[in-house]
């Protein structure tokens, strides 16, 4: 168990906000941002939705720790954003705690459901009652997603990048209690 990075990595469900304020994010602390689905499709040289229909989950699910462990050798000082299930797989908590401050932004079904109505890019979101889908990936991810947290934001009310002066001083927060003996 090496030294804790100084990244910012953002966890949390589809639509929690992940993108929007990492990149905002990246522009006030001018550190750079990355998306791990984007990495993975760039190493897989083929996009995510393929992936899971040629290949399935588990496999997506493989890169995903994979895509860690890299960013853990090679990155430092930078904004991370994961894909929704990445901490539930358990081998990718202590990865993630190692990677820097682990910021779970958190959110409640009804604002996921508003905020992806008609997003038809995500494959998790075409079945017949989308709320539904929703409502139990979020129950069954919840534990994963507070274990591997070292802040908890609620989201619901902020929009866009809205979120990101919330997010820097938890960061700073937490750096603060990690520091002290």
């Amino acid at each position: 168990m090496g030294m804790k990075k100084h990244n910012i990595v953002l966890i949390g469900f589809m639509g929690s906000g992940k993108t929007s304020n990492g990149i905002a994010l990246s522009y006030k602390k001018k550190i750079p941002f990355v998306d791990t689905d984007h990495l993975i499709e760039q190493a897989e040289k083929r996009p995510i939705t393929e992936i899971f229909a040629t290949d399935g989950e588990e496999c997506f699910r493989k890169a995903e720790t994979a895509c860690l462990t890299r960013l853990l050798e090679n990155t430092d000082k930078t904004i991370i954003s994961v894909g929704g299930g990445t901490p539930v797989r358990a081998e990718n908590r202590p990865l993630l705690k190692q990677l820097g401050c682990v910021v779970y932004l958190r959110v409640k079904p009804e604002t996921v459901i508003k905020r992806l109505k008609g997003d038809t890019t995500r494959p998790l979101l075409q079945g017949d009652n989308p709320e539904e889908t929703v409502r139990r990936l979020m129950e069954a991810r919840e534990e994963a997603y507070a274990d591997s947290a070292d802040v908890i934001l609620d989201m619901d009310d902020y929009r866009n990048r809205d979120g990101v002066e919330a997010i820097v001083k938890a960061v700073k927060d937490f750096e603060n209690r990690e520091e002290k003996p």
